[in-house]
């Protein structure tokens, strides 16, 4: 990938802060059930189980200072930056001034969001609550190390997916997990499903644009040749297939609640080829 350095004025750096309370309810996303899957496969400990039932700690609200890093880390921060810029940029085209801009917040060990108490376990996600992205640098090297899909544009797929939550949510399409329907037996998994697989292809949608030709000479992000190899092999890491077959031996369908490896490269596919978000009705397919 190609990119640029910019100001960070898309991040929320709150490495440095300390003494973070962490209290029950922790929310999961793309990255959150990788993490706990593998600890589980590992120890032989059902983490997934725990989600959500920590005792209370303390309130604290914390105190900011300069984050210990190092250049690797800070050019992360810089990466980061610039593709979420870049992945805003192109939603501002899509929707005008139907969309709105997000943040993504920095964080290490533990961070209180709108949404609950978040560890560096819980991964990358998007809170609808106070609309921002959150995001634990390491989930990066989990992503290269634990799951084998490095790269860089492996990790921009990771970001564009949650800030296609945040874009689901300015179009009110995460009410459709809240709906009538969402309540009928077996749907709530389907619903789930399909909120995952429409932010994949969201995603794509972003990288349809990020493919073209001579966007790095304007200073904004450009595919390299291979790239796209990069971000099919993260969706194909990260189905829940392939993560319960390492936690388990087997597959369960009718537990899943981000897609099957190859529900996730087929959307994200289509994005990809499409540039169109009509093309992402994830949920037109779960409900026949």
């Amino acid at each position: 990938m190609r990119w640029t350095p910019g100001d960070r004025g898309s991040i929320d750096d709150e490495r440095g802060r300390t003494g973070m309370g962490l209290r029950g309810g922790v929310p999961l996303g793309l990255g959150g059930v990788v993490i706990l899957f593998l600890l589980s496969w590992a120890t032989g400990t059902d983490f997934l189980s725990m989600v959500g039932n920590s005792p209370p700690a303390s309130d604290s609200a914390g105190n900011s200072a300069p984050p210990a890093t190092t250049p690797a880390e800070e050019r992360s921060v810089d990466f980061v930056d610039a593709v979420a810029k870049d992945v805003q940029d192109t939603w501002s085209r899509v929707l005008g001034g139907r969309y709105q801009p997000t943040r993504v917040v920095l964080f290490r060990d533990g961070i209180e969001s709108a949404c609950g108490a978040a560890q560096s376990a819980t991964g990358p996600f998007y809170c609808p609550s106070d609309q921002r992205v959150y995001l634990d640098l390491g989930f990066f090297d989990e992503l290269k190390k634990h799951l084998g899909a490095p790269g860089e544009f492996a990790r921009a797929y990771v970001l564009a997916h949650e800030i296609g939550h945040h874009v689901q949510h300015l179009l009110g399409i995460d009410e459709r997990l809240r709906g009538p329907q969402a309540s009928r037996a077996g749907s709530a998994n389907a619903g789930s499903v399909a909120l995952e697989l429409q932010a994949d292809c969201f995603a794509g949608v972003w990288g349809h644009t990020a493919a073209q030709a001579g966007r790095a000479a304007a200073g904004k992000v450009e595919l390299d040749p291979g790239d796209v190899e990069d971000g099919l092999m993260a969706a194909a890491a990260i189905g829940d297939d392939r993560l319960q077959r390492m936690s388990t031996g087997h597959v369960a369908p009718d537990r899943f609640t981000h897609g099957s490896s190859a529900q996730r490269v087929e959307w994200f596919k289509r994005g990809m080829t499409t540039g169109n978000p009509d093309a992402c009705d994830t949920f037109a397919r779960a409900t026949r």
